[in-house]
């Protein structure tokens, strides 16, 4: 008895109440989400690490299911495996491998699924025993493969350009740029990461590049005198959380309000997060690609040496916008299930209290592109082109990753 009481503590703690649970997988999202948050990784490895952990659950419930291709791992699951227990375990095995700091909370997590699946989880029965076993087994495979996809690349030291336009280390630290190796990561799911390569910037003496560089020096400075407090607000909230988490959370809130599937959940966690994950390495690729200057340097070097961004700039090159591109990824998956004009919340971690609703996830977009603007570390036409690329991501996944295996599209709920 004391053993249950303790689960429920610690069910009620990471998700409330349990009307606010969907299943067994939106579970497992919002605590890959809550181990993302407490071990403070940065968006790139986040991006990564969500797309193995719902690949992985994906490939686990399909291979009891097998409604879909499989992503990486076929179907072989034994006969009567519970695929409640092969989410759980395909999560757990991928998370205490990815974050292994946070494996205490992994471990009260499963012993909470456990808790759910039987009324005697030392002895929880056949069925969840092969689902945590063949979920496992799913888990494992897609950890090995993803182990020599580059994240572990040695790189050359980073040698940075002289001429105008070229990065250069930017304020406080003025170290090189950060993330090289996602530049040339085996992508999740592209052909390779420069298959939706951009244009690159417009030239440094065009009118584009002339209003954009304006538009960041009058909006985006720690002095700006035509930023209003509403737009300072948005620039910090989009920046002081992951887009995995926050992308996440929005994922686990319309699921529940949709009362979606367990497969359903599996299949659009997993093809989000590949869009975020891949948007990633399209986007590093990119950065290297391009190496351009930020507009603390072009600002400082061509009108005001004195000017300073309103937030911190990262230290990577400029084009195009992360943010924007995950952002552009994620939602269009999204709004491939429910519809582009669907009204859903957003909130950010480094800003409790504090939430922004929205009635589109075009709408959501369009502000996190004009958060980085606001911050004063992008140009206009970077998060234009950044979005341009996460749309295009997320169509090649959605057309390639886990498709229907019969009949009509089961898993869309927009028809």
């Amino acid at each position: 008895m004391k053993k249950l009481t303790l689960v429920a503590v610690v069910v009620a703690a990471l998700f409330g109440s349990a009307g606010a649970r969907a299943d067994v997988v939106t579970d497992w999202n919002r605590t890959m989400i809550t181990g993302l948050e407490a071990s403070k990784l940065p968006p790139p490895p986040s991006q990564r690490i969500g797309a193995i952990v719902q690949a992985s659950v994906f490939d686990a419930v399909n291979g009891i299911e097998r409604r879909y291709t499989a992503y990486h791992v076929e179907p072989a699951a034994p006969a009567g495996a519970s695929r409640a227990a092969a989410a759980a375990s395909a999560a757990y095995t991928a998370l205490v491998a990815l974050i292994p700091s946070q494996k205490p909370l992994f471990d009260q997590q499963l012993e909470a699924t456990l808790a759910q699946l039987s009324d005697d989880p030392a002895d929880p029965g056949q069925s969840v025993v092969r689902g945590l076993d063949w979920g496992k087994t799913v888990a494992t495979e897609i950890l090995a493969w993803r182990a020599s996809d580059g994240i572990t690349a040695v790189l050359p030291p980073y040698v940075a350009g002289s001429a105008a336009g070229d990065w250069q280390p930017t304020p406080p630290l003025f170290g090189p740029p950060l993330f090289r190796q996602f530049a040339n990561m085996t992508p999740f799911a592209l052909t390779s990461p420069s298959q939706f390569l951009p244009a690159g910037p417009p030239p440094l003496t065009s009118t584009r590049y002339a209003q954009d560089l304006q538009e960041v020096e009058a909006l985006g400075g720690t002095t700006s005198t035509v930023r209003t407090p509403e737009q300072t607000q948005t620039a910090v909230f989009w920046q002081v959380d992951t887009p995995a988490a926050m992308w996440n959370r929005v994922a686990d809130q319309l699921a529940d309000a949709n009362a979606t599937t367990l497969t359903q959940n599996a299949r659009l966690l997993a093809l989000m997060n590949i869009a975020l994950a891949d948007a990633t390495i399209g986007i590093w690729n990119a950065k290297n690609y391009y190496d351009s200057w930020r507009p603390v340097t072009a600002i400082r070097a061509l009108f005001d040496p004195t000017w300073t961004p309103l937030l911190v700039t990262p230290a990577f090159q400029e084009y195009p916008s992360a943010h924007s591109g995950v952002s552009d990824a994620a939602t269009s998956v999204l709004a491939s299930f429910y519809g582009d004009a669907t009204p859903f919340t957003v909130t950010s971690a480094g800003l409790p209290g504090v939430e922004r609703n929205f009635t589109s996830f075009s709408s959501a977009v369009i502000q996190v592109e004009n958060a980085r603007i606001y911050a004063g570390f992008h140009f206009r036409f970077s998060t234009v082109d950044g979005a341009t690329l996460g749309a295009a991501v997320a169509d090649y996944v959605l057309g390639n990753v886990a498709q229907p295996l019969h009949g009509r599209e089961v898993g869309q709920l927009s028809g």
